[in-house]
């Protein structure tokens, strides 16, 4: 008995992520996903009609859940910049695999027209820290605390994860110029 269209579908992206961190996007073919998971080619397709389908459906999540996190923030005027920054590291932290993933192949994922939102992201959640009309300082404080809490939850893979949020998130607000 086959598995189940949603479970295949699952197995497929998931061993497209492992190929497209080790091969690139670029580097890895439909075919060699069908070879790694023992099916046909043509029973990939039947789940993903192309290569940049299947990244699509991949990062597509992560943006979608990232367009979520930052909704909530904008909902709630009252958050304290530590709250947003520990959310956003929850959040980045959940989909560490994923943001590697679009970093190593950010040309590709800018082709298809998935990084405007991510990139959208810091510039709206940097307006709650700093108001409607930030400085280019304010600003670049902003993007370098949520760039950088970001980077954190790749860098340090083998960090305790309740540590790394606690370094990283007062980085963050250091980086903003607010205190710990």
């Amino acid at each position: 008995m086959s598995a189940p269209r949603s479970d295949t579908r699952q197995r497929i992206q998931e061993v497209a992520r492992e190929l497209f961190v080790v091969k690139g996007v670029q580097r890895t073919s439909l075919q060699d996903i069908a070879a790694r998971l023992g099916i046909s080619k043509p029973a990939l397709y039947h789940h993903f009609s192309s290569r940049e389908d299947l990244v699509r459906s991949i990062v597509q999540p992560l943006i979608d859940g990232g367009e979520r996190y930052v909704q909530s923030c904008e909902a709630r005027p009252d958050a304290t910049a530590r709250e947003i920054l520990e959310g956003f590291f929850d959040y980045s932290y959940r989909n560490r695999e994923d943001l590697v993933m679009v970093i190593s192949e950010l040309s590709t994922i800018a082709d298809l027209g998935l990084i405007d939102s991510m990139m959208a992201w810091r510039e709206r959640l940097g307006l709650l820290f700093f108001g409607p009309d930030p400085t280019l300082e304010q600003a670049a404080r902003a993007v370098i605390a949520l760039g950088g809490l970001q980077d954190c939850c790749i860098q340090f893979p083998d960090a305790p994860p309740e540590a790394l949020r606690t370094a990283a998130v007062t980085g963050a607000l250091a980086a903003l110029g607010l205190r710990p």
